[in-house]
């Protein structure tokens, strides 16, 4: 299944690339989504936590992907 990943913030910098497109032969949820991250982008075990959007709404863990899906991986934000 192909499926798009667009990285933001420091994200961005931890994969190298702002935006991925990838081909995954396994079905996979947003859990199983964000652990495959960490086998591949093992940078990223270094945010304690990130939030996941589907198709531009963010996503809960059990939601399954699906052909086409474009992923955005959004970390925290901080600001003043």
């Amino acid at each position: 299944m192909k499926i798009q990943i667009l990285f933001f913030g420091i994200t961005t910098d931890l994969v190298g690339a702002s935006n991925l497109d990838l081909e995954i032969t396994d079905a996979l949820t947003v859990v199983g989504f964000k652990n495959f991250l960490k086998e591949e982008y093992p940078e990223l075990k270094n945010i304690n936590s990130y939030a996941i959007a589907v198709n531009e709404s963010y996503a809960a863990d059990e939601l399954a992907l699906k052909e086409g899906d474009v992923i955005a991986v959004i970390p925290p934000v901080s600001g003043g």
